[in-house]
């Protein structure tokens, strides 16, 4: 049996989200959980560069590939990849190429304002030259209610912010921890999460596929 796959949080409560994930979708897969919330504290108040010497290590230990699911880290863990002979994804990128092939106004929601500038820099990279137009709504209180523990008024609020966006082609939920508003969100405008696409594409990288292999 291969390695599997190593899943990069900033909040265990990505965890049992992941885990559900690959019950419904992937049984047979094997996840490896990392969680080191310190490291989106510190992005947060200094930026995403600030934190690049501490993710070389789990990175690099991991010992095979590596999904990262915090979107305000992912481009730097991405980028630190190649030089560590890991495949890196940062867990957002199949939901921005979605967003940009869905339509060129994208609302992009977060509950962080750090996820901001790392999720427009992703959406101009897989819009790779066609024109988009990226924009960002803070869900106010959003995050405190997470980080509390109050899972269900987060996201009570983000779903209420997904629904006030009307001048849009397509909503994106920045951030993994939002992904349970759509299903209560009305619009009618596509609401996308990362958590699926995310973990589905990093199970096709190389080594993550756990299935044993068949008896000669």
């Amino acid at each position: 049996m291969v390695t599997g796959l190593t899943l990069l949080h900033t909040s265990a409560a990505h965890v049992p989200v992941f885990d559900a994930l690959r019950d419904r979708d992937h049984p047979g897969a094997v996840l490896r959980h990392l969680v080191y919330p310190e490291l989106l504290e510190r992005a947060r108040a200094d930026g995403p560069e600030s934190v690049a010497e501490d993710l070389r290590g789990p990175l690099g230990d991991a010992g095979g590939p590596v999904l990262v699911t915090c979107s305000t880290l992912g481009a730097v863990a991405e980028a630190l990849g190649p030089s560590l002979g890991v495949p890196v994804l940062r867990v957002d990128r199949p939901m921005a190429a979605e967003a940009v092939r869905t339509g060129p106004r994208i609302a992009v929601l977060a509950t962080v304002e750090s996820t901001f500038a790392p999720t427009a820099e992703l959406l101009a990279e897989e819009a790779a030259g066609r024109a988009v137009s990226v924009l960002t709504r803070l869900v106010e209180g959003a995050w405190e209610l997470f980080a509390a523990g109050d899972t269900a008024g987060h996201l009570a609020a983000v779903a209420a912010a997904v629904d006030a966006v009307t001048d849009a082609d397509v909503i994106v939920l920045a951030q993994a921890s939002m992904a349970g508003a759509t299903r209560s969100a009305r619009t009618r405008v596509p609401v996308l999460s990362s958590p699926g696409p995310g973990l589905a594409a990093a199970l096709r990288l190389p080594g993550a596929d756990s299935t044993p292999a068949s008896p000669a």
